[in-house]
């Protein structure tokens, strides 16, 4: 057995806690292991003053830890799995899925106030789209607002005054101990969640079957299946940050369920539905999905949203932001 394991990881507070914490469970798995964290700058935490949509979506978080992981400067890379892209670099692979944390969105806001009882005009931070959609299709009063930058930078701006209030999502606010600042925990019916929002992904080289063998003890099986019926409607709807797309997945009485949603950019138009099925067809289901919201409307935002003319229908899938 290998005596050491490098993880690739993002110099974000969020992004170490969830490598240190892999690390740590490494270390108990494996008494004597030396298990080493490597910080590496993504072009997502290098542009910060341009939304996500304008500027690649997903891939922008993870390109140059998996360019590293290939160069075999680190073993393995851990994610938060919304900021994984459906389609991965020849080489690489998804090795594990964890126990997802809380998914939902989570509002903070200045005065303690509740998202319906925001006042009329209220300025509300976020940096998604789809959170953009879902809220001012519901509350199309309310002023959204560009938030980029860590959890500690959108937490000063709100005290400031900046914003009225900030979405981020739940996990990442539990993980780092500042659930006391969540004024409301926003329930999917009212906004759905990124897909693989609260699950953390591990990836590694796929040839390396010995690693793959070590982190397989990660894989948690009924986020495995939520998350992957949840990507595959992602990655047939050609999904990337550009769009709102969400989809989210439940298990309950061995059934899987999953919702998901296309909308327009401005909230006015929202497609939504729902879907059943044996965890066995996660993958299938959530293809079947997509295909059911691309019937109901969804491919019409879709062929807006991208303008590529591309027929949404057919095979030519967009790698998710890349």
């Amino acid at each position: 057995m290998r005596k050491q394991i490098r993880i690739g990881t993002r110099a974000s507070a969020l992004a170490l806690w969830q490598a240190e914490w892999v690390k740590s469970e490494l270390e108990k798995k494996y008494p004597g292991m030396t298990v080493t964290l490597t910080k590496i700058k993504t072009t997502g935490d290098k542009i910060l003053d341009v939304p996500l949509a304008m500027v690649g979506g997903k891939g922008l978080f993870v390109k140059e830890i998996e360019e590293a992981m290939l160069r075999e400067e680190i073993d393995i890379a851990v994610h938060s799995m919304k900021d994984v892209p459906t389609f991965f670099p020849e080489g690489l692979h998804l090795g594990a899925i964890t126990k997802r944390e809380d998914a939902r969105d989570a509002l903070l806001s200045r005065n303690g106030v509740k998202f319906h009882d925001l006042p009329k005009g209220a300025t509300v931070g976020t940096s998604s789209l789809r959170r953009q959609a879902q809220l001012i299709s519901i509350r199309p009063d309310l002023k959204i607002a560009q938030l980029r930058g860590n959890v500690d930078t959108r937490l000063r701006k709100l005290r400031e005054g900046q914003f009225d209030a900030i979405i981020l999502a739940a996990a990442g606010v539990k993980r780092l101990g500042l659930a006391e600042h969540v004024t409301e925990y926003i329930e999917p019916e009212i906004s759905l969640p990124a897909i693989g929002q609260g699950a953390l992904g591990i990836e590694c080289r796929a040839g390396d079957r010995e690693l793959n063998d070590m982190i397989a003890f990660f894989n948690h099986q009924e986020s495995r299946v939520c998350v992957t019926g949840e990507r595959a409607l992602l990655r047939r709807l050609e999904g990337g940050c550009q769009v709102p797309i969400a989809c989210y997945g439940t298990m309950k009485n061995g059934t899987l369920s999953l919702t998901g949603l296309v909308a327009s950019v401005d909230g006015a138009r929202v497609v939504k539905e729902s879907i059943q099925g044996p965890p066995a067809d996660a993958e299938k289901l959530g293809v079947t999905l997509a295909e059911t919201l691309l019937s109901l409307g969804a491919d019409v935002i879709l062929k807006e949203v991208y303008g590529h003319g591309n027929d949404i229908s057919g095979n030519n899938l967009l790698e998710n932001g890349r």
